[in-house]
């Protein structure tokens, strides 16, 4: 069994707390600080994920980036969200997510955007293909979206 960081609780909290920090933030700090904070936060524990899993350097395909993406992030991992499929639109890649901790519980039509999760996942594909990014939550399923989708932009 892996090193838990508390012993009796585990690794683990609930989407209900996490959603109250997200919340919390935004009464004290506004909108916009928030999901920067939030979202810088996610990129930088989407290197960091990178770099444990050995994925730098090492591209393959971004299929396999996916799997151990969705692996580590999904049901056998934290649980943050699932990674269903990484594609190239030109320069560009899309990154299609479902079940994201940050659209969990929100009512449909909600304005709410995802900011950790998408930074976790941005943070994670600068890491592997070692190039600078910008990132936007193009697509949502709060909003008709099949996906939560997070469209990367090469800026070199």
């Amino acid at each position: 069994m892996p090193d838990l960081l508390r012993s009796q609780l585990g690794d683990f909290n609930s989407i209900v707390c996490f959603k109250a920090v997200v919340t919390g933030m935004e009464d004290a700090l506004g909108e916009k600080a928030t999901a920067i904070a939030l979202t810088t936060a996610g990129r930088t524990r989407g290197k960091k994920l990178a770099t444990d899993l050995g994925l730098v350097g090492t591209l393959d395909s971004l299929d396999d980036v996916a799997k151990k993406l969705s692996q580590a992030l999904g049901k056998e991992g934290t649980r943050l969200c699932i990674v269903d499929r990484i594609v190239t639109e030109g320069e560009n890649i899309k990154v299609y997510t479902s079940e994201t901790v940050c659209s969990a519980g929100e009512p449909q039509n909600s304005t709410r955007k995802c900011t950790f999760t998408m930074g976790a996942v941005w943070g994670a594909i600068e890491q592997v293909l070692n190039k600078r990014f910008r990132a936007v939550h193009t697509e949502s399923v709060l909003r008709g979206g099949t996906h939560d989708v997070f469209e990367l932009t090469p800026l070199d």
